[in-house]
């Protein structure tokens, strides 16, 4: 009843993507239209980390032998399913040399370490729990797993794609409008962890494809700018303005 209310005596509501305005007006009595504008990152934080070129020498400490990186990024909850993330790596790594990197911490944690030791991969599984700067690493990887069971825009999704790292993700809630399937990266059924392993493995094992899906991860992420999307909350605050004058 309060966010109802909230949302319904206020003068403008947005919302991230076009599935959370849905969700929104299915689990809510909501008078008022709301406005999607997408949430943004600046390009020009990720242009430089790779401009910089330091992403070569800094992958031999986590893939000593020039395996594949995979990276995943989350706060470690349930809804993420930490238990797809590894099961997927497990199949990639079977057929290509591989690493994968868990950034993030919470309650799934010491769970997920312990799957990985029962699965025998725990050596080539690297925890690096909370970090700063979140796109330095990101740079390093080759693609970002992101099976959560729903979210409602993606925005770790949107990181990596900046970073230029293809994104393999359920087709749940927002995500499907930040990663764009077979352009950005590729989408799948929650719990589908046959086919994401499969559309990974497609990618790993074609050089030039990989190549292609990091450049167009770049060029999709670069329509989430904050030079982009800041003038549509202007405008909205602009026309709140007028209104009330």
């Amino acid at each position: 009843p309060v966010i109802t209310y909230s949302i319904n005596q206020s003068d403008a509501v947005t919302a991230v993507s076009e599935s959370l305005k849905q969700d929104t007006y299915k689990y809510f009595s909501i008078t008022r239209e709301i406005r999607v504008i997408p949430n943004f990152i600046s390009m020009a934080d990720y242009n430089r980390i790779s401009r910089d070129g330091k992403s070569n020498c800094h992958r031999t400490t986590y893939a000593p032998a020039g395996e594949k990186i995979l990276l995943h990024m989350s706060n470690f909850r349930k809804v993420k399913r930490l238990d797809d993330v590894i099961q997927l790596f497990f199949k990639v790594q079977k057929e290509v040399p591989s690493r994968l990197l868990l950034v993030g911490d919470g309650p799934e944690r010491n769970r997920i370490e312990q799957l990985c030791r029962d699965m025998g991969i725990f050596g080539i599984v690297k925890f690096l729990g909370k970090i700063t700067a979140p796109e330095q690493i990101l740079s390093l990887a080759d693609i970002f797993l992101l099976p959560s069971e729903t979210e409602s825009f993606g925005l770790a999704a949107l990181e990596a794609m900046a970073s230029g790292v293809p994104v393999i993700s359920s087709n749940t809630g927002g995500l499907p409008e930040v990663n764009k399937d077979g352009i950005s990266g590729f989408t799948a059924n929650v719990g589908d962890i046959h086919e994401m392993a499969s559309k990974a493995l497609l990618l790993l094992k074609n050089p030039e494809m990989l190549h292609t899906f990091k450049e167009q991860a770049r060029k999709v992420a670069s329509g989430f700018d904050i030079s982009v999307v800041l003038p549509a909350y202007e405008s909205l605050y602009n026309s709140l303005i007028v209104k009330t004058v």
